[in-house]
C-alpha cells in the first residue's frame, strides 16, 4: 500500500481524525464537541513527532513524516479553527474572510515550514531548537482557551473572537524568533490546555 503506516505516524493519523470529525461538529453547531475535538488533536500533535524520533527512519521515511505532519496540521489547526469561529460568530462576510485569511496564513506558514525543515535535516540532525513565527499548532490552546474564557465570562465573542484568530493569523506568517518548549514547556502547555478543557465545558454548560 501507498504510504507508511508504522507507529511514527499513528498518533498523527489519529489527530487527523479528531480533526475530521471537529470538523463535522462545527458543521453541525455542536461548538463544545469541536473545540475538544482540537484539543484532543493538539495533545496527538504534541507527542507524535517525540514518537517519530524513538525509531530510525529512512530518508524516505523522514520527509513523509514531514508532509503528513504539515497537511494534518493545515486540516486541524487550519480549517477547524476556523469552522469553530464561524459556528460560535455567524456565518458573516466579515467572519468568513477572516476565516479564509487565517486558512491562507496556516496554509503559508506550513507551506513554508516544509521547505525550512528539509533544508535544515540536510545540515543538522535531531529537532528543531526555535521556530519563526508562531506554529500553527498553539491555536489548539489559544482557541479553546480563549474561547472558552470568553463564553464563561459571558463576553461578547461573537464579534471580539474573529480579530482574535485574525491575530492569530498574522502571527503565522511575522518572522519572530520562538524557543520549542521543552518538557517544562510541555507540561506548562499541557496545564494550559486541562485549562482550555474546563472553561470550555464551564462556558458551555447546558
Amino acid at each position: 500500500m501507498i504510504g507508511f503506516y508504522n507507529y511514527t505516524v499513528i498518533l498523527t493519523y489519529i489527530g487527523t481524525a479528531f480533526g475530521f470529525v471537529g470538523i463535522t461538529y462545527a458543521w453541525a453547531g455542536n461548538l463544545k464537541a469541536a473545540l475538544i475535538c482540537l484539543m484532543f488533536a493538539g495533545f496527538c500533535d504534541m507527542f507524535d513527532g517525540k514518537i517519530a524520533s524513538t525509531k530510525k527512519r529512512t530518508r524516505q521515511e523522514m520527509r513523509f513524516g514531514i508532509q503528513i505532519d504539515s497537511l494534518s496540521d493545515l486540516f486541524c489547526f487550519g480549517a477547524l479553527p476556523a469552522m469553530i469561529t464561524l459556528c460560535a460568530c455567524g456565518i458573516k462576510p466579515l467572519n468568513t474572510a477572516i476565516g479564509v485569511i487565517y486558512f491562507l496564513c496556516a496554509l503559508i506558514r506550513l507551506a513554508w515550514f516544509n521547505v525550512d525543515e528539509e533544508e535544515r535535516q540536510l545540515t543538522e540532525e535531531g529537532s528543531r531548537k526555535t521556530y519563526l513565527g508562531l506554529p500553527v499548532t498553539s491555536s489548539a490552546i489559544i482557541v479553546p482557551v480563549l474561547m472558552g474564557t470568553g463564553l464563561y465570562l459571558r463576553l461578547p465573542v461573537d464579534k471580539i473572537f474573529p480579530w482574535i484568530l485574525l491575530a492569530v493569523a498574522i502571527a503565522f506568517i511575522t518572522p519572530f524568533k520562538l524557543k520549542k518548549p521543552a518538557l517544562i514547556g510541555k507540561l506548562v502547555l499541557l496545564a494550559l490546555g486541562v485549562l482550555g478543557l474546563v472553561m470550555v465545558i464551564l462556558g458551555l454548560r447546558v
